[in-house]
């Protein structure tokens, strides 16, 4: 009985300490972001990363034929310095920018 008693609180230590030792290279190997950045970053659309069928999919009122003009814009202009530049895109109006300004980025 006590020989029993005694594996079942060794089997215990050996547990414990393994999961702390689990926990502690977890938090060395993986910091995480501070949530104001994470935040930021979700639901962005990056004018200068973003690919014609992303941006046909993300942002409202543009379709097939303005999301190939913004991309064909960045390739002929270089990146895009502002989202206001998006007004420079032919198709690409006050109004279309009004409704995509929160869901688009240039970082």
């Amino acid at each position: 009985m006590h020989k029993r008693y005694l594996s079942s609180l060794l089997c215990a230590v050996l547990t414990a300490a393994a999961l702390s030792v689990s926990a502690a290279e977890t938090t060395k190997t993986a910091p995480a972001k501070p949530a104001a950045v994470q935040v930021a970053e979700v639901g962005k659309v990056n004018l200068n990363t973003a690919d014609a069928p992303t941006l046909q999919r993300e942002l409202s009122g543009i379709g097939e034929t303005k999301a190939k003009a913004i991309v064909a814009y960045r390739d002929a202009h270089g990146a895009f310095t502002s989202v206001d530049e998006l007004l420079e895109v032919k198709g690409i109006g006050e109004s279309i920018l009004a409704k995509n300004r929160d869901k688009l980025s240039i970082n």
